[in-house]
Order: structure tokens, then sequence, then C-alpha cells
């Protein structure tokens, strides 16, 4: 198949729409659905991105990505008691593989953001992540194949409508890439730098220590980053990214929002939130909503008279923002990457805040000085990678 017809493109008045190959047949066979124009700029972005992840740290990977930027990424590390918990996934009576690990902390890291998600999976979908896939909102997903068992269960999701992509693992692109904007053609070289430990060497820091937990963790901050849309920021943490700032024009305002994000991913597992006892039948979304106001500042959206019982058996107490600082300075040992230079020592102030110990960035501003300063004021260790990440 060399083409294939698109209902339309980024919006229904856009027609005609297709996606198609020049030399050669489409690497793609849809199993089930009709994926649309952006579900294929999602599949496609994401299942390079865990191809990558999968190559440089041997593990199985997942990715959750919505508007051509992941919400979530993570490669297949065990699940902590909590972790499951606040996944919605403690429930589950069955064998957690690898990768339902991965999808589980992909999906799991930035919930409101992965509502509707497109999936990208590195490895044959199994049993086990199928079963965590069928209980989402979820576009589709896309996959080197899929066990018979595991693609039933996808084909009945969404009546039946559910977008099930497999692609040839063994697909290499063109070299070159192109794209027209404006009637206007493109034209670059693809990104095929391989990001591995070897990006990590530069330490500019007094603290030269990087353990290889954190290298994992930068490693998937990196990756993550040349998938995502630039400006961009990622911070990570257990295997998994833990806070994305994407497409912002000021790279602190990307610190910041990724950073509130894993501020948020964290404040999910104190005991204030981990207690919150919901009605029963709430739908998995509200329950997600109603947390996210819940540690936000709007809190009593959810906590006013006649509105806290459409949501709670018992009435929460306000977690306060003395308390929710007091349990977000116990947050540690958190990577950073960033796929531009820092140009002011702010960056690392705000990340500092989220509890970050180590950093990767291109390096390469008039100011690094004062980046470096910075980190050594809090004692981060921070590596110069040379390798600017912008994804447009």
């Amino acid at each position: 198949m060399k083409e294939l017809e698109l209902k339309y493109g980024c919006n229904p008045n856009q027609k005609p729409s297709k996606i198609f190959m020049n030399e050669g047949e489409l690497p793609i066979e849809v199993l089930n659905g009709k994926p649309g124009y952006i579900n294929f700029l999602d599949a496609f972005n994401g299942w390079q991105l865990v191809s990558e992840l999968k190559k440089a740290t041997g593990l199985p990977a997942a990715t959750s990505f919505k508007h051509v930027s992941p919400a979530g990424a993570a490669v297949g590390l065990p699940l902590s008691d909590v972790e499951k918990k606040i996944y919605w996934v403690d429930d589950m009576d069955m064998e957690f593989t690898p990768l339902a690990n991965a999808y589980a902390k992909a999906r799991g890291a930035d919930r409101m953001s992965s509502f509707g998600d497109f999936i990208s999976l590195s490895d044959v979908c199994d049993v086990a992540t199928a079963k965590l896939i069928n209980r989402e909102v979820s576009d589709g997903v896309i996959a080197p194949g899929y066990e018979p068992e595991a693609l039933e269960i996808l084909k009945a999701k969404k009546k039946g409508n559910y977008n099930v992509i497999q692609i040839d693992p063994e697909y290499k692109p063109n070299p070159i890439e192109r794209k027209e904007v404006f009637g206007i053609t493109f034209e670059q070289g693809r990104n095929e730098l391989v990001i591995d430990d070897d990006f990590l060497g530069n330490l500019v820091t007094e603290n030269k220590e990087i353990p290889e937990s954190a290298k994992i963790d930068l490693i998937i901050s990196l990756i993550t980053l040349k998938y995502t849309q630039s400006n961009s920021v990622c911070y990570a943490k257990n295997g998994q990214a833990i806070g994305i700032g994407a497409g912002q024009q000021s790279r602190i305002h990307c610190t910041r929002l990724a950073g509130s994000k894993a501020d948020n991913w964290f404040l999910r597992q104190a005991p204030q939130v981990l207690g919150l006892q919901f009605v029963d039948g709430i739908k998995r979304a509200d329950r997600d909503n109603s947390i996210d106001l819940y540690i936000g500042e709007d809190y009593m959206d959810v906590l006013t008279d006649g509105e806290w019982e459409k949501i709670f058996k018992v009435k929460p107490e306000v977690f306060t923002r003395e308390e929710k600082r007091a349990w977000l300075d116990q947050m540690q040992d958190v990577a950073l990457g960033s796929d531009a230079f820092f140009p002011f020592g702010d960056n690392i102030e705000r990340a500092h805040k989220s509890g970050v110990k180590y950093v990767a960035q291109p390096g390469g501003s008039i100011r690094d000085d004062h980046v470096i300063d910075t980190c050594n004021k809090y004692n981060m260790a921070m590596c110069f990678t040379g390798l600017r990440l912008f994804h447009h």
C-alpha cells in the first residue's frame, strides 16, 4: 500500500487528506479503526521516541502523545505500590509485564493531558498492556505487533472503532526529510543522533557524580525532548518523565510548566491525596480532574458545600499551601533535561524547588558561568551535552 486516504487533515475543513510514500510502500498496517491525520502524526513521532528509548536503555518503552507532543514517556521498570495507586491500576489482579509497567507510568505521569491520548509501544503489545489501555480514554495505539488476545481486547474498544496500527520495526526512513509550509518545501537531514551515556560525560559542576539510575532518567528526558514541540523541558524520575513543558516561547516558562506537572505528580503521592474517599461509580476522568483541583489553587471548587458531596464520601480537609510545600520539600534526585541551553540561573532555581539533582543541557549560553554557579549552590550535577534538540 503506497497511500492511505484520510477523512480530513488537522481540521474537518482541510480536505483532501492522505498519507503516502514517494518510494516503496507504507510501513504500517491499520488493523482496526480509521486513524486520522493527527493520529498518524502522534503515532509516528511516538514510535520514534519509544524505539530510541528501547535502544538506549534495553527496556520496553511506552509513550502517551497528545497534539504532537508526549504527555508522558517511560521504560518498563517495576511499579511501586504507591505508583500503582496513583496510576489507578492497584485494583488490577494480574501480572504486570515490563511493557505494562511502561505504559502505566507513561499514562499516569500527567493523566489530565493524557486523556484521549495516542499510545506508542516499543514491543509487541501483550495482554496485560492491552487490559490497561482498554480502561482508559484513548484514540489509538501503534506497536510492532500484537498478541492475538491483546488484539481482540483492543478491537472491542470504542464500540469496535479503536485505532490499532502495526508498524514494521525494520522500516528505515530516508535520511533526508521534507515538509511543505505555505506551498514552500523545507528540506533537512533527519535528526539521527543517538542519545546515550556518551552525551552525559561533560560534567561542568563541582558535583560530578551521576548514578546509573539518574543516567537512565536523563536519557529518558533527552529522548523525550527530541520529539517534543520546542521550546521544551522535561523532568524525569524512576524511569519516567514526570513533567513535560512543551511549546513555550520562553525557556523559564517551559521550566515552570514542567515543574508544576512534576510537583502535581509528587503531590498525588501525599497522604492527604491517597486518603481521599471518592463516591462509588465516579468516572476516572472526573476523579483525575477532582484531584487536580484539590491539589491546586482552586481547591474550593471541589470543597464547597453542595459540590464535595458529588465527589467525595467524606469532605476532605484543605491541603494547605504550607503542607504542600513541606511535602514537596521531600522530593529529591529528580533529573532534568532541556532541549536548548539555559540562558539564566532562574531555570535552575525553579528546578531546585521540584527536587532536581541532575541536569543535562546543551550549554553555550554567555551566562553559562551563572547557571553553573547556581547548580553548585544546590550541589547539583550538570552536564553539557553540546546537543540541541529542537523539534518543530
